[in-house]
Parts: structure tokens; C-alpha cells; sequence
């Protein structure tokens, strides 16, 4: 993973696959707002378990680039069969792959055994996913100090809210908030891998006064001096304040381009705002139970004069 490629290639995955949710999310909320559930994955009409099979195909592609491809031997060991320190992270990020790929896999399993806690076991494996690779990245044995060590941090943040929003999922499925926040982070992610492996491995990119250094196996940027690694630091900050802006701007006009142009049954109650919604709908039942309450009124008089008569007729 530490190359353009190993980088840019799960960058797109993350992105392809927050994408996705995110326009299942906001699509079946506004078709349906009442009976709305976020699932952890979404089925595909054709072949319901694509979204799971390109998981699978991405990180056995992901493992084998890592321990067999990668390599200059197509093994990551030594001759005594220990891990070199310069395939350490080879290592770590085989294990972020191998943690997705039991996700994929179970998810598969419980959904086809129709497993009566299959929801709340399928965001538990999420959870597990994401938290194996926030825990790898913050002991990450690659640059904690550098440029790479800055990105690897913000990187961090953007992990733990999927994390976060995961595990809130598992209580409540039914909020719209916590699916989207998922979601955008998922494709913030992807977002971020992806910048991260231009700027990083790209000469032309590389900031002012900082240089590429050839270590362990993998090239490290580097700076000449403090001050110089205190002015890349901050503009990888500033990098990554743009991508924030960019992508909730994104995210929020997508919800508003779907939210607009999906047409459903309730589709026409799921843009209005929640308040305006109620206030409307209970100035009309109101006025129904006025008029009703006038009528009623007037058949209850008729109804007693009916049988004041009546009685007045018996008794003479």
C-alpha cells in the first residue's frame, strides 16, 4: 500500500462503495421515510450480493499485491522465515484486506441462512472491520512523525466516525442521520487514500524544501528542518479542510438532486420539512373535525327532535 497505486486503487474501492450508500440511503429515506432501515450493505437487483463480491475481489487483490506480488521475491519473509522490518506494513495492511474480507464473507453467510440477527450481526462485522483499521493505522509502523505520519492521523479521524456511526447502527437502523454520516465518511475515506496517494508519491506534488527518500524498501518524504516539516504538515491540514467542504457539499447535493427527482408514494411528505409537515397536517385534521364536529352537531339536534315528536305522538 505504500505506492501510488497502493493507495489510489482502495482509494476508488472506499469511494465506489460510500458512493453507493450514499444514494441507497437517500433514495429509499425519500421513497419510504416511514418504514426506512440503513443497511450495512445494499443489494443489487440482478446479483444481489455485488456490493459483497467486489469487497471480496478488492481485498484478496489487495493481500495478494501485499505478501506475493509486491514483494521482490513474491514472499514476504526471510530466509529464516521472520518478517523483515521493511515488510511490516506489508503485514498490516494485509490484515485491514483480510478483516473486510471476513465481513464480506459472513455477511454473505448470514444473509443466505436468513439469520434472525443477521442486521445486527452484519454491522457488528462492520464495526470489527473498521475498528482492526483504525487500530493498524495508529500503530502504524511506517512514518509517524512526517508527512505520511500527518496524513495517516486525519486519515484516522475519517475511520473513526465509520466506526462510530457503525456501531450506532447496531440501535438505531432506522435513522437516516447515522446511515448518511456512515456513508459520506466511507466515501471521505476514499476520497482522502486517494489524495493521499498523489500527493505523497508524485515528485511535482511534493512541498517546498521536503524531498523523497528511499527507506526500508519504500520511498518517505522527508524535509530539510523543522521549519520546513511545520509548513508541509500544515498544508496537508489545509488539504484536508478542502476535501471536507468539498465532499459535504458534494454529499449534500446529491441528497438534494435525489431528494428532488425520485418520485414515490410519500416522496412529495419527504422533502418538506418535518415541522411544516406537522403543522400542515394538523391544521387539516383540524378543520376536518370542525366540519365533521358542525354536522355531527346538527344530526345529533335533528336526531333529539326525531324523538321528542315521537314520544309526544305515542302519548297522545
Amino acid at each position: 500500500m505504500g505506492t501510488l497505486i497502493g493507495h489510489v486503487g482502495p482509494g476508488f474501492g472506499f469511494m465506489l462503495i460510500g458512493l453507493w450508500h450514499l444514494f441507497n440511503n437517500i433514495k429509499f429515506y425519500t421513497l419510504s421515510p416511514k418504514s426506512f432501515v440503513s443497511s450495512p450493505w445494499f443489494p443489487v437487483s440482478k446479483l444481489r450480493y455485488l456490493e459483497l463480491y467486489l469487497i471480496i475481489m478488492g481485498t484478496i487483490t489487495s493481500i495478494s499485491m501485499e505478501l506475493f506480488i509486491g514483494p521482490e521475491r513474491h514472499q514476504p519473509l526471510d530466509n529464516d522465515g521472520t518478517i523483515p522490518s521493511n515488510h511490516l506494513h506489508n503485514f498490516e495492511h494485509s490484515n485491514i484486506s483480510l478483516t473486510f474480507l471476513i465481513y464480506a464473507l459472513f455477511s454473505i453467510l448470514l444473509d443466505k441462512l436468513s439469520s434472525p440477527a443477521k442486521l445486527s450481526l452484519t454491522y457488528f462485522l462492520g464495526s470489527v472491520a473498521f475498528g482492526q483499521m483504525l487500530l493498524l493505522f495508529h500503530l502504524h509502523s511506517s512514518d509517524h512523525m512526517g508527512v505520511e505520519g500527518q496524513y495517516h492521523w486525519l486519515l484516522q479521524i475519517i475511520i473513526f466516525i465509520s466506526l462510530l456511526t457503525t456501531l450506532l447502527g447496531v440501535y438505531s437502523p432506522k435513522s437516516f442521520l447515522i446511515g448518511f454520516v456512515r456513508a459520506v465518511s466511507v466515501f471521505f475515506q476514499g476520497v482522502w487514500l486517494v489524495v493521499m496517494g498523489f500527493m505523497l508519491w508524485t515528485p511535482a506534488f511534493i512541498p517546498k524544501d521536503c524531498f523523497m527518500n528511499l527507506e526500508d524498501g519504500h520511498k518517505v518524504v522527508r524535509c530539510n528542518g523543522v521549519v520546513a516539516l511545520e509548513r508541509a504538515k500544515s498544508l496537508v491540514n489545509i488539504g484536508f479542510s478542502w476535501c471536507v467542504v468539498g465532499v459535504i457539499a458534494f454529499s449534500m447535493t446529491l441528497h438534494l438532486i435525489l431528494s428532488t427527482t425520485l418520485h414515490g408514494d410519500e416522496i412529495r411528505y419527504g422533502a418538506l420539512d418535518e415541522f411544516d409537515f406537522d403543522r400542515d397536517s394538523y391544521d387539516v385534521v383540524e378543520e376536518q373535525k370542525h366540519l365533521h364536529g358542525s354536522s355531527s352537531g346538527r344530526k345529533s339536534f335533528l336526531e333529539i327532535g326525531k324523538s321528542t315528536f315521537g314520544a309526544m305522538d305515542i302519548e297522545r
